[in-house]
């Protein structure tokens, strides 16, 4: 695949824009995903999709009442979304269009899902920093409930929690209030499209890796830690001039603060991409 141009990103950079708390998560999604694609992608279709399941969880609330279990009831159990156990590290289980299309994906694209349909509905929704498995939380007539959407949607309650903690972190580990701190929609999009960069990474995609970068950054234009790493990647793919704007960006925005070794590896680095161009 051809990498996106500037114009390629803009849509994707305008949805993100802001202060990224609260974004039209699923079209921001659905427009990452049709940048990961060759070919141009129809996303109607799709919106339509979410569209319906919105629909059914409303018409399920006027006949049975709110409910967080609602969500599960709706999205796993009446359109058959799981989570992919079998090839968790496929591609296609962060690309929200093939999710959509295989209902199969990971927990961070099905939380989108669920996210959006549960805000459809009126009710306060958020992606949580749980470490390693993402979780979200949903408001439902006053009371906050966490929600496993990897597993069907189920409520999660204290005891789960502390389980799946252990599951991750080792035995002794004991839940933390920063493990239920909301995130934002930003920081949601910017872990979707970090599973792909992992992956194309580990098989040593570079290229791949470089695109993948550049829709993070459309993302979250201005994060340090982003350029950082996007200076390094595109000096190893000797992409100089590209390179050098995204360490004198970097140090821009650091300025004194930040990681004092970080700055110092980056003005190097920009010190010796420019004598390169000379």
């Amino acid at each position: 695949m051809a990498a996106a141009g500037v114009s390629d990103l803009q849509p994707l950079g305008a949805l993100c824009a802001g202060d990224g708390q609260r974004l039209d998560l699923l079209e921001a999604a659905l427009t990452l995903s049709a940048l990961n694609h060759a070919e141009p992608t129809d996303l109607a279709p799709f919106r339509q999709h979410v569209l319906a399941m919105a629909a059914d969880l409303a018409d399920l609330v006027r006949r049975r009442g709110a409910s967080p279990e609602h969500l599960g009831e709706v999205i796993a159990r009446s359109y058959g979304y799981r989570g992919d156990a079998q090839s968790y590290d496929d591609l296609q289980n962060a690309d929200l269009v093939r999710v959509i299309e295989r209902r199969r994906g990971l927990p961070v694209a099905l939380s989108i899902l669920y996210l959006h349909v549960a805000r459809a509905q009126g009710w306060d929704a958020e992606g949580l920093a749980f470490p390693a498995h993402f979780l979200i939380r949903v408001g439902v007539e006053g009371a906050r409930h966490v929600l496993d959407p990897f597993h069907d949607g189920a409520v999660r309650e204290a005891a789960d929690l502390r389980q799946l903690l252990r599951q991750v972190l080792g035995p002794e580990a004991e839940l933390q209030p920063q493990h239920f701190d909301p995130v934002s929609d930003r920081d949601v999009l910017l872990r979707l499209e970090n599973n792909i960069r992992l992956r194309l990474a580990k098989r040593e995609d570079w290229d791949g890796t470089a695109r993948s970068m550049e829709r993070m950054l459309a993302i979250a234009p201005d994060q340090p830690a982003l350029l950082f790493e996007a200076g390094q990647l595109n000096t190893r793919l000797g992409k100089r001039r590209t390179a050098i704007a995204q360490f004198q960006r970097f140090l821009d925005l650091e300025g004194g603060a930040g990681d004092p070794r970080l700055h110092r590896t980056a003005t190097e680095l920009l010190q010796e991409l420019r004598r390169g161009l000379n």
